[in-house]
């Protein structure tokens, strides 16, 4: 996930900064590469800039196109406005297709934000769930090689044991963190939130192909709080609340081990009939 400056910005111009990256081999997903990875690089290029104010709050990144691994990107991350205390971010990913003409892939916006202690509450309370080291590994997928970068642990709601349209309740609930281990920042967290398998196979048991549209996460701790977490175990919940017409949503939130919920994240996602 190593992205380097490419250019100043030019006369006249918003202080944008220009990065280059490429999608490594290790996040392949089945069309691509895995969209947490690509959501994670978008942020990449805001928290590099030289201008940014503070830590983010939110980031939300549109799919437009796969990106094609064979081939370098461009990330473009210009701030909008920047206030008192909090900064408005847009973001472009380029890619050159097979003619060299540069292509987006990718859109988004950032807010980043220079907090400040005040009251704070969390009612989205962590479940009771088995500890991840009683709980055994989830096997790898042929087809698709970043699940090998994550080690899953299940605690409820499998993909189904047989894709025969027989429907089931869209939740699932469990362990994850980066495989190797890695400590915790706002890079891995924002992987992390993109790394459940699509609601719709769960809710119809059926292998129905599917693309995330939008995803948007929210992050509630702040990098200090970030590095208490170190490499440990992250506790997952996700589940969709409306499937219609070649589209469902998926929510999902993190905790860490020791019950701190860390971010919450919306997306939508198309899926074929």
């Amino acid at each position: 996930m190593v992205l380097q400056s490419l250019q100043a910005p030019e006369a006249g111009r918003p202080p944008a900064e220009r990065w280059q990256g490429q999608a490594h081999p290790g996040y392949q997903n089945m069309v691509g590469p895995f969209g947490g990875i690509t959501a994670a690089q978008a942020l990449r290029a805001v928290l590099l800039h030289p201008q940014r104010l503070g830590e983010p709050v939110t980031l939300t990144v549109n799919f437009a196109a796969a990106v094609d691994p064979g081939r370098p990107f461009w990330v473009e991350a210009t701030p909008a406005r920047t206030n008192r205390s909090t900064q408005h971010w847009t973001l472009q990913m380029l890619q050159a297709d097979a003619q060299g003409q540069e292509q987006v892939v990718l859109t988004g916006t950032v807010v980043t934000a220079l907090r400040r202690t005040t009251w704070s509450a969390v009612d989205a309370v962590m479940p009771q769930v088995p500890a991840p080291q009683t709980l055994p590994r989830v096997p790898g997928v042929n087809r698709m090689e970043w699940i090998r970068r994550y080690d899953f642990r299940l605690c409820a709601g499998s993909l189904p044991l047989q894709w025969d349209g027989a429907e089931a309740d869209s939740l699932t609930q469990l362990w994850l963190r980066d495989d190797p281990p890695r400590p915790l920042d706002f890079c891995s967290l924002t992987a992390c939130a993109d790394a459940f398998f699509p609601r719709v196979w769960r809710r119809r048991a059926l292998m129905t192909p599917i693309g995330t549209v939008s995803m948007t996460v929210y992050f509630h701790a702040s990098a200090a709080e970030l590095q208490t977490t170190g490499s440990g175990y992250l506790l997952g919940q996700a589940r969709a609340q409306s499937f219609f017409n070649g589209y469902f949503d998926q929510s999902a939130q993190l905790w860490n081990e020791a019950g701190h919920l860390l971010a919450t994240t919306h997306q939508i996602v198309y899926f074929k009939e």
